[in-house]
């Protein structure tokens, strides 16, 4: 997972492909895709290798430690801003009745997250749809 979020941007991959392609056809974009995601790959893995070879150290256990108060701030203030969009978004009762059945999902439940996610874009693509058919019946 971590690897895969180090990687180039899926805009920057695409174009490195296509620009690839038109120069030498699918050879050009295999070989272009490789040279752009390569070595990311490559930095990361020996990121990887050195992080567990120094996990035990506890110097290294004293910066994680100390990182780990900014992350849940951070994780914090980004849940404040996408709850109160979302309350903007969905009105105050359903926004809130939205975050305790994520809540218990997520944390009474134990459904892994992805399911989570997939089912609340699943009523917001029928939310979207719902609310712009009834505008268009307005009109």
């Amino acid at each position: 997972m971590a690897i895969a979020n180090t990687l180039p941007g899926p805009i920057a991959t695409k174009m490195a492909a296509y620009l690839g392609y038109k120069q030498k056809g699918a050879l050009g974009a295999f070989i272009c895709v490789a040279a752009h995601i390569l070595p990311t790959c490559l930095a990361m893995i020996l990121l990887f290798k050195m992080v567990t070879a120094l996990s035990g150290s506890p110097v290294i256990n004293g910066m994680i430690a100390a990182v780990m108060p900014v992350i849940a701030a951070m994780l914090g203030q980004m849940a404040y801003e996408f709850s109160s969009k979302a309350i903007k978004g969905l009105g105050k009762w359903l926004g809130v009745l939205l975050m305790i059945v994520s809540f218990c999902l997520l944390q009474v439940i134990s459904i892994h997250p992805a399911i989570v996610i997939l089912l609340f874009l699943t009523y917001g693509a029928f939310h979207l749809k719902r609310k712009r058919q009834s505008k268009e019946m307005s009109a």
